[in-house]
């Protein structure tokens, strides 16, 4: 297996949860972070989530349509209370934007700049 773009950041406190991408977005690193997402999603009532994303290159399009990632979004729906997305593209941002007023989650876009009042702001109860 070739080295993931994406891995978990350390978290300050149980519940929230943390990753870091660089690069490209494989199939590989959306089926990971869903695996890594899945026994939170099955024992906590709520989590948070913080994305940073660095050098961002784009994604696969098996990425964007793997149905691992597909069914860790449909749970997320019910487990995610704050989600953060630190240096989030255009189109992301666009699409965070557009989406938070009809979701039950609270998100926002963060610069990369800005990433201490994105952990502060996922961090906050």
């Amino acid at each position: 297996m070739s080295e993931l773009n994406i891995r978990k950041l350390p978290a300050p406190e149980p519940g929230l949860y943390a990753f870091e991408t660089r690069g490209k977005i494989t199939k590989a690193d959306v089926e990971w972070m869903a695996d890594a997402l899945k026994p939170a999603f099955e024992r906590d009532e709520e989590v948070d989530i913080l994305i940073v994303m660095r050098d961002y290159d784009g994604i696969e399009v098996g990425a964007v349509f793997d149905t691992k990632a597909l069914s860790a979004q449909a749970q997320s729906a019910r487990h995610v209370r704050k989600y953060a997305v630190v240096g989030a593209p255009d189109w992301a941002e666009t699409m965070i934007s557009v989406m938070s007023p009809i979701s039950p989650v609270e998100a926002r876009t963060f610069d990369l700049e800005d990433e201490a009042a994105a952990w502060a702001w996922v961090r906050l109860r």
